[in-house]
């Protein structure tokens, strides 16, 4: 499905979105704090927005991502003066890199795609260095009130038509609502979190409550043989 729509994602991701989603991405990168001359691996890394934006920001970059095709739009989206980046097709839950490689991992909007959450997490801790952190950027729902109830009828109704008008493809964007609505809530995301193992968990619920930045740490004690 992702290889279908590779070559209308980035339009389709502005125009749904009226460009939110980027600012959503450098909200990211800010949360993470000084990044310059780090490594952070960009898991589920599609086009490579997120990937970017802390190659922007001076970070070395690994975007991993299961669709070639997806990858293959995101080297032409940096820059001569932003920090090295790379992009390698992998899956989410055996990161092709070592472990204690990165001093921090996220992914933007891709973890909803991944088989089994909880693995995907662990597999994030695994390549990232002891105290470094983890960062997850993912739709949610608003909760209440009139604004939730627009939302949700743009969501269920606008968005799919819209998203099958440009993309071409039936299934894509009846995807995306059916598994966003089935997305746990943030108190429970971040359950998960801990359950993983990750410490000083917590969130951020951005832009009225559509989208949730979750973040977490890594211990400093780490038992990579368990």
């Amino acid at each position: 499905m992702f290889s279908r729509i590779a070559g209308r994602y980035d339009l389709l991701n502005r125009s749904l979105s009226l460009g939110i989603d980027q600012r959503w991405r450098r909200r990211v990168v800010r949360e993470a704090g000084d990044v310059r001359g780090k490594l952070a691996v960009d898991v589920c890394s599609g086009t490579g927005d997120l990937a970017v934006a802390f190659a922007r920001a001076g970070a070395r970059v690994i975007g991993v991502d299961f669709t070639h095709a997806m990858l293959l739009r995101a080297p032409g989206k940096l820059r001569a003066n932003d920090a090295a980046a790379g992009f390698v097709q992998g899956d989410a839950l055996r990161l092709p890199l070592p472990d204690d490689c990165a001093e921090l991992a996220s992914v933007a909007f891709g973890i909803r795609n991944v088989a089994d959450r909880g693995a995907g997490l662990r597999e994030m801790m695994r390549v990232v260095q002891p105290g470094g952190r983890i960062f997850v950027l993912e739709f949610t729902t608003p909760r209440r009130g009139l604004f939730a109830r627009i939302y949700r009828a743009y969501f269920t109704r606008v968005l799919p038509r819209v998203g099958r008008l440009v993309s071409r493809d039936e299934d894509a964007y009846d995807y995306l609502p059916r598994t966003v609505l089935a997305w746990p809530d943030p108190d429970t995301l971040r359950s998960e979190f801990e359950a993983a193992g990750l410490v000083a968990c917590g969130y951020r619920r951005l832009t009225g409550g559509i989208a949730c930045l979750h973040w977490g740490r890594v211990p400093e004690e780490v038992d990579r043989a368990g």
